[in-house]
């Protein structure tokens, strides 16, 4: 009986991945014949502004005025919105979050806490010699862009895959052990003999307390917050796959013990949340865009900082080719071909500064970037603001001319001018004291302070006002678009 169970279980899974490897070429064929498909993921670190990025997005793709250099803006005739292919996915409440954002009372909009899709098709003329010739004899052809909007702690979990519970364990307590966030935790943990006979009661309060330490941790801005489901259970909250946290080993583990236990449902959280999010949905998408907020990472220190580089690279290695078995096997052959790293949140500092802000960006991915060993998947990274909020300005301070912006201040509707602090020419001054673990910087503070969206006023044709949203769609639209 049970090696009949083995063996149905190992047939199920050949035959599903057959299936799924027969069904993604009969869809690549229809797409290159009829209406070829870009499938889009966008996700985002913590407090990186996911969905006001697919908002402006998608509103300066209908109305391309703003859009300079994105260079197939002027080959699309037009661009309209349409039922989602995905009949079992939420649609992405683009309505709802446009007139947050460009509305008498301009507010930013709730954050999506789960996984949705919006199809925008474009009419498109073909490029070149040829591709004029050929669109003179059948006129414009529509490609669709479907954008997949998930959460950037769904993409972390991926780097679980290639764990045991033992492993993750260790590592994430002593990631941890020194953060604030952690003490109740940490104390909790450090005190349980995990040899012993599992207890539901304290597994769940250990459980419990892990969850309050990865939401005041994204609250500070760290971005290690996995597993991303305790943040966003969803109908999963209360049981047992999301009832484990890390717990230091103990010397004997017998059967019915704490520590089997947590064990076994570490590995059912990767075998029933995690590999079904990556193999019906990450395994189609083309593009990728990971939204990070660099500017508060450096505002909240430099282990911050530390903390989101060791991300990136686990982000990265994700993407590796033929490096994760796991991922490999779901992808069947496929992989995410460009992926845009994007520091957000560029309006809060002036223009000047942006460059500096990009190499930092770059200095963060480079080392990631450089053992990834992509194979052909093209990686970038640039600075921009999906909505921008605020406006430049320069004031006479103490004899010294001082770049400012301006915006409304979010939590008093009042009008203030904010100098974050200049960024170091070398991103080594700040990423040299983050790997040394500093606990804060010495040699300057960067502020950051919180914006509400301006009041707008579109002229027909514009979408909303943006820094560099367009040169990210060419990035990561204008190849496929051809």
């Amino acid at each position: 009986m049970i090696k009949q169970e083995k063996g149905r279980y190992v047939l199920g899974g050949i035959t599903d991945g057959l299936s799924r490897g027969v069904d993604a070429a009969m869809s690549g064929v229809s797409e290159a014949l009829f209406e070829p498909v870009i499938r889009l993921g966008v996700t985002g670190l913590s407090r990186a502004g996911k969905t006001v990025f697919i908002t402006s997005l998608v509103a300066n793709l209908l109305d391309r005025g703003r859009m300079p250099q994105f260079s197939a803006a002027p080959r699309i005739d037009t661009a309209f919105l349409q039922p989602q292919p995905d009949d079992t996915l939420p649609r992405f409440d683009y309505e709802t979050h446009l007139a947050a954002l460009t509305g008498a009372a301009p507010h930013w909009p709730a954050s999506t806490r789960a996984i949705s899709e919006l199809r925008l098709s474009l009419r498109v003329r073909p490029s070149g010699f040829f591709g004029g010739l050929i669109g003179g004899l059948t006129g414009p052809r529509t490609i669709h862009l479907d954008i997949i909007d998930y959460p950037g702690e769904w993409l972390l979990d991926l780097s679980l895959m290639g764990k045991t519970y033992a492993d993750w364990s260790e590592a994430t307590l002593s990631r941890i052990a020194q953060r604030t966030q952690a003490a109740d935790f940490m104390a909790q943990a450090r005190a349980e003999d995990a040899s012993l006979k599992l207890d539901e009661p304290r597994a769940q309060a250990l459980a419990a307390s892990f969850t309050t330490y990865l939401q005041t941790a994204r609250a500070a801005g760290w971005s290690d917050c996995t597993p991303g489901r305790f943040l966003l259970p969803g109908d999963l909250a209360g049981s047992p796959v999301l009832t484990f946290a890390p717990l230091p080993k103990p010397g004997s583990t017998p059967r019915g013990s704490l520590w089997r236990e947590m064990d076994r449902r570490f590995e059912a959280y990767k075998s029933r949340v995690v590999r079904p999010f990556f193999r019906d949905h990450f395994a189609r998408i083309d593009r990728q865009v990971v939204l990070m907020d660099v500017l508060g990472a450096i505002h909240s220190g430099p282990m911050a900082l530390e903390d989101m580089r060791r991300t990136l690279a686990e982000i990265l290695g994700a993407f590796r080719p033929g490096q994760n078995g796991f991922l490999s096997s779901i992808l069947l052959g496929k992989r995410v071909d460009k992926i845009l790293f994007a520091a957000t949140k560029a309006d809060h500092l002036h223009h000047t500064q942006h460059p500096r802000l990009t190499a930092i960006t770059e200095a963060l991915l480079r080392e990631a970037r450089d053992r990834a060993a992509f194979s052909g998947a093209e990686t970038s990274a640039m600075s921009l603001a999906a909505l921008r909020a605020t406006v430049e300005e320069t004031r006479n301070h103490g004899g010294q001319s001082l770049d400012l912006v301006r915006g409304t201040l979010l939590e008093t509707g009042k009008q203030a001018a904010m100098f974050a602090g200049v960024l170091p020419e070398d991103p080594n001054h700040l990423l040299g004291p983050a790997r040394k673990g500093e606990a804060a910087w010495l040699d300057n503070d960067y502020s950051v302070m919180s914006f509400a969206p301006a009041r707008l006023t579109l002229r027909p044709g514009d979408g909303p006002p943006h820094i560099r949203l367009d040169r990210a769609a060419d990035f990561l639209l204008t190849d496929r678009l051809g």
